[in-house]
């Protein structure tokens, strides 16, 4: 596996041929546009002519960048489905001193792709793994969302069916930081009424849709007021990414309180939708005050 040497390693700026610089035996973790062709860097440009391997997670969207750039090598595939037989390639290229480039669709390799598992195996066969920074679409949501910044947690996709979501989301309810989530367009509907109803629908969010490209939207507003954007009748397009603010260091509501305004709601309500009606007022766990009420039920 390896790019052909009569292959020019020159990359194009401005119709001119710049030159690529051979590249030292490492395995080159190389961050791509998320979305704008002209966020790429030059020391990315310079990577990928000068690699003797680059590997993809899709050969045709990778291409569209190398035409953009006027980049001759060709493209692997490296992905989920065919890791555990390309991946070896790749280290057996390693091996023999070459360098290897690895790319994702867009973004930073390793960040929510199978890129972790190359990286990995590279270093535990005494390879060199360098990256090369640019384009993150959790750093451009943060920075443009408005959300606090000092602090914040990555945590991927939340699981796709709603009590894996709810569970998630209850898992990371109390950390003292923005917390940024990857989503699809057909599922952020879902995702928005979950998090309202498991964080309370007080707590501020923004939802990042299309960062970088021509459509790009940053819709700011509690949790309770994107729910009501977010519904079943909307149809939302293109790549997200949701924020959801750090909880509020407020004074937690006296427990005499709660436990009243609990059994007010239960008179008139299901437990399950009085613990949600409750967290949306008062800020604490659904999960929390869900058991309280059934707690409560059985001292009557």
């Amino acid at each position: 596996m390896t790019d052909d040497p009569k292959t020019a390693r020159t990359y194009r700026l401005a119709n001119t041929a710049v030159p690529a610089r051979p590249l030292e035996p490492a395995l080159y973790l190389v961050a791509t546009p998320i979305g704008n062709l002209g966020d790429i860097t030059l020391r990315a440009l310079e990577t990928l002519a000068g690699a003797d391997v680059l590997a993809c997670e899709d050969t045709r969207v990778t291409r569209v960048l190398l035409d953009r750039f006027g980049i001759q090598i060709r493209p692997y595939a490296y992905h989920e489905h065919n890791a555990e037989d390309v991946g070896p390639k790749l280290i057996a290229a390693l091996d023999q001193g070459k360098s290897v480039a690895l790319v994702s669709d867009a973004g930073t390799p390793m960040v929510s792709d199978p890129g972790y598992r190359l990286g990995q195996q590279a270093l535990d066969a005494g390879h060199r793994v360098v990256p090369i920074p640019g384009a993150s679409a959790p750093l451009a949501a943060l920075v443009g969302s408005g959300m606090p910044s000092d602090a914040f947690f990555f945590s991927g996709f939340l699981p796709a069916k709603d009590k894996g979501k709810r569970d998630r989301l209850q898992e990371l309810s109390a950390i003292p930081a923005t917390l940024i989530f990857f989503e699809s367009p057909h599922r952020i509907g879902a995702t928005i009424h979950a998090a309202a109803d498991v964080l309370g629908g007080t707590r501020r969010a923004c939802v990042c849709r299309e960062l970088t490209k021509t459509f790009e939207e940053f819709r700011r507003g509690t949790l309770a007021e994107l729910a009501e954007y977010y519904d079943d009748e909307r149809t939302v397009k293109g790549e997200i990414v949701l924020l959801i603010a750090p909880p509020e260091q407020g004074a937690v509501p006296d427990a005499v309180d709660v436990d009243a305004l609990l059994k007010e709601l239960s008179a008139t309500m299901a437990a399950g939708k009085a613990a949600t009606e409750a967290a949306k007022l008062t800020g604490l766990s659904r999960k929390d005050l869900y058991q309280r009420l059934l707690d409560l039920k059985k001292a009557e």
